[in-house]
């Protein structure tokens, strides 16, 4: 009998996720609950984000973007792809209208979310029916965490904090997620405590980052100041069990997780 060959790890998927801030009626950040039927964090609380899209890398965001100068090639596809997620997913768009005003509600974008979700349209052709230009400069690098080898899907994932718009409502797109909240960063993590939430490690993890700040401009603030360490969790063996450490100049302090509360 022949042994079977191991199979090859997961390809690593480039994945943006942001985390949008306000301070009224007080600190909170929004969430979305993921739909219990997608395959990656199905039913968990997360931040809204997903893979990158063919359409996130079309050179002509070259002139339908705010920051594309500023932002290195390589990392402008993951900026398009975390407002483009969460306006899939919440409805709200990080973009400003040619006089440099915020891009407020409108009914051409809350009816096309659907099509453009489910690649029956692309983005950039709704942006340009705005006449809008993505705020790539509103999005502030918070942290990069890559999925470690013992799951079955692998993401690098860019995780970026914005002060979301006043001026515009988020609603669930009840397909991806099936509900979006506004929520205090320590709430969200007493409910992910007591168990009436699911919220996975890297969520939690960036939650205790965020509940940090004092507030939204904080929040921001802080991200803008601090050195960016990419966080790939790794499995130590301890005496108590098998444990995910991260590196203990990320950000997160000491961390070791038991690997029985990960998988």
């Amino acid at each position: 009998m022949t042994e079977e060959a191991p199979k090859p790890p997961a390809p690593i998927l480039p994945a943006a996720t942001i985390l949008l801030v306000r301070d009224a009626p007080t600190f909170e950040v929004l969430m979305v609950k993921r739909h219990h039927q997608i395959d990656f964090a199905s039913g968990a609380l997360v931040f809204p984000g997903g893979k990158t899209h063919a359409g996130d890398h079309d050179p002509d965001w070259e002139f339908r973007t705010l920051g594309w100068g500023a932002a290195l090639p390589e990392k402008r596809p993951l900026r398009i792809a975390a407002i483009r997620e969460a306006y899939e997913e919440t409805g709200i768009l990080l973009a400003r209208h040619p006089d440099g005003s915020p891009f407020t509600a409108d009914d051409r974008a809350a009816k096309a979310r659907d099509d453009i979700a489910h690649d029956r349209r692309s983005f950039l052709d709704l942006v340009k029916e705005l006449d809008v230009s993505l705020d790539l400069e509103a999005l502030s690098v918070f942290a990069r965490w890559i999925t470690p080898p013992l799951t079955a899907k692998r993401f690098d994932t860019w995780f970026y904090v914005a002060i979301a718009p006043e001026d515009q409502l988020a609603v669930c797109d009840g397909w991806e997620t099936v509900d979006a909240e506004w929520i205090a960063p320590a709430e969200a993590l007493r409910l992910g405590a007591a168990g009436e939430r699911t919220v996975i490690f890297p969520t939690r993890m960036n939650l205790q980052l965020l509940a940090e700040a004092a507030g939204a401009e904080d929040a921001v603030e802080r991200a803008r100041a601090r050195e960016l360490v990419t966080v790939e969790p790794k499995v130590t063996d301890t005496p108590q069990g098998r444990v995910l450490v991260i590196p203990p100049n990320a950000g997160y302090g000491e961390v070791a997780e038991p690997l029985s509360k990960v998988m």
